[in-house]
């Protein structure tokens, strides 16, 4: 992500290089920190940027906060007004991602609920380098954490340090990623994004209770496998040797958007990535986040620059 000239900091706009907190704050010794990552897309015919289903994102942060415990009420209204605002202060007329925080400052004690501070962070930020080739992936030996001990349902910064691990082997094995399974050993998702899969004329995904984010990418491309497609997708336990069956993977997530998975620990998945079907649903989800061609879901989408006089 590039470095914008602004960030917001509990309503104010600081500049990049001013915006910290103390090195003491419960955010940095208990990592007591829940975020959400946003895109928004330029969309040059219209001369706009779209914030992507910002609503559902900050609802999530909202969730994320109150199972946290953490003492903030934030104001969906309250938190899109300074996004747009900060987006407007750093002149983004190209495709952007945004980091919404809210995080722990006081006194560093393990306990602490307050007070929390609301930072935003918005920066140029392009497209996978996956999307044509499709990545390389393994199935990680570290076990994705569950609803009993960091729940994946919060969007939390401690929960990352799991997938991180996951990440890291994978990356000095020679790999790109790595998919990470249930204490079951059932599919749970990538370190970063979830997963889905093609086979037998089927898409099939990883149920929200295997261990994964309640990933608002994943709902969308749900609904726009069923409109476009008209095609089920079917939640249900995924086993690891179903990954090498498949006639396409591919991840979804907000960062990653629609990336394929062309091997699986060095197995070819299908015939070659990206498959059609994933192709397809690439193609109606960036139709979808540029408001253009056939995209069904305007509501999905907040315009920045529209409103500016």
């Amino acid at each position: 992500m590039s470095k914008p000239k602004y960030i917001m900091m509990n309503g104010e706009l600081v500049p990049f290089d001013d915006a910290k907190i103390h090195v003491l704050a419960p955010a940095v010794t208990y990592a007591m920190t829940v975020f959400e990552g946003i895109r928004a897309y330029w969309t040059e015919e219209k001369q706009e940027l779209y914030l992507f289903r910002l609503d559902e994102h900050l609802l999530r942060l909202r969730q994320s906060v109150k199972a946290m415990r953490f003492d903030a009420d934030l104001s969906v209204e309250t938190m899109r007004n300074q996004i747009i605002e900060l987006i407007r202060a750093n002149g983004h007329r190209e495709n952007i991602h945004l980091r919404v925080m809210a995080l722990v400052e006081g006194s560093p004690s393990v306990s602490s609920v307050g007070p929390v501070s609301l930072v935003i962070t918005a920066g140029a930020y392009p497209s996978t380098k996956w999307v044509d080739s499709g990545m390389n992936v393994q199935v990680s030996s570290w076990q994705r954490v569950g609803d009993t001990t960091n729940p994946p349902r919060i969007k939390a910064t401690a929960n990352y340090s799991n997938g991180r691990f996951a990440m890291l082997q994978a990356q000095q094995d020679g790999y790109d990623s790595a998919i990470m399974l249930t204490r079951d050993g059932k599919v749970a998702e990538t370190p970063v994004a979830t997963v889905l899969l093609v086979r037998r004329g089927e898409i099939v995904a990883p149920g929200v209770t295997e261990g994964i984010l309640e990933s608002i990418t994943r709902d969308t491309i749900i609904q726009l496998a069923h409109e476009g497609l008209d095609m089920k997708v079917v939640e249900r336990p995924v086993d690891r040797t179903e990954l090498y069956a498949a006639d396409e993977v591919f991840a979804c997530g907000s960062g990653w958007e629609v990336t394929p998975i062309a091997t699986i620990d060095r197995i070819p998945v299908g015939i070659a990535a990206p498959g059609p079907i994933t192709r397809r649903l690439r193609e109606l989800y960036m139709d979808e986040v540029h408001g253009r061609g056939g995209a069904r879901h305007p509501e999905w989408l907040t315009p920045v620059w529209q409103a500016k006089s």
